[in-house]
């Protein structure tokens, strides 16, 4: 009789193990980064010239509005490849589980550590790309960065009380980090990138999740230098909760809206 418990632990295998052609990436990428540019250079600029309110709340709210379409469009993705969207399915086609192994699959709490080296990966990343940053605005004076995309425009008396702002920013961390983001780039497209780009899906999906950003095309360069450390860690420890860490980080500014609409500023 075998002995199972000399058997090499089980690697539970996705639920759909077809890989996408580079065609079905990029029509998933574009189908949510054009809303985007349409959204920021089209629908905000119509709306701030017929609208009193801040027009960095209204940039703001309209990117919300585009990862709220990342949402829908992952569902959209996973609703045709599954056949439904049971959540047994779901939770094991992006990979919302445990870390697991590299060497035996085994899912480990303790490989959540792995989220510190990912995150100062993406903070040296950004520094170091942020003069890349300067020198391709320099070269293309057109897209230097509008003063209203900035959350520091929100550092002022005038928004002292207005709590609504909280719920928007709860709404965009929720979308950015989660729901939007990083369901659609590491949890639908990251599994199913190796069939085009073997070993370096990784990379290419950082630098796709890069140029999504052409709200943010100011800051291209240092965008993807930053976000290496997410695609790293949701490919090498196949958890989409690795990721959701690493970038959710970045969700610190809540602290300035709440300071800001208590008060709590010189």
């Amino acid at each position: 009789m075998t002995n199972t418990q000399s058997l090499p632990a089980h690697v539970d295998a996705p639920v759909d193990t077809k890989q996408y052609s580079l065609t079905k990436i990029l029509a998933i990428w574009a189908s949510v980064t054009a809303p985007m540019a349409l959204l920021a250079f089209v629908v905000a600029p119509a709306i701030m010239a017929r609208t009193s309110l801040y027009a960095g709340l209204v940039y703001w709210m309209l990117m919300v509005v585009g990862m709220m379409w990342q949402f829908v469009v992952s569902l959209a993705v996973l609703r045709h490849e599954l056949g439904g969207l049971h959540w047994a399915d779901v939770k094991k086609r992006i990979r919302l589980n445990l870390p697991r192994s590299p060497a035996t699959g085994r899912p480990r709490r303790l490989l959540f550590l792995w989220v510190v080296p990912a995150i100062a990966a993406n903070f040296l990343g950004e520094q170091l790309a942020s003069r890349l940053d300067t020198a391709w605005t320099d070269w293309l004076p057109a897209l230097h960065e509008p003063s209203y995309t900035r959350i520091q425009g929100l550092v002022d008396p005038q928004f002292q009380g207005q709590w609504w702002i909280l719920g928007l920013t709860v709404t965009s961390i929720l979308f950015n980090y989660l729901l939007g983001e990083e369901l659609l780039f590491r949890g639908v497209l990251l599994p199913r990138m190796a069939g085009v780009f073997g070993r370096w899906d990784w990379v290419a999906n950082t630098v796709l999740f890069g140029l999504y950003h052409v709200h943010k095309i100011w800051f291209w360069p240092s965008m993807i230098a930053s976000s290496f450390g997410c695609a790293w860690a949701a490919k090498r420890y196949r958890s989409l909760w690795m990721s959701v860490i690493v970038h959710g980080i970045e969700g610190y500014f809540i602290v300035l809206v709440v300071a800001v609409l208590a008060g709590w500023y010189p």
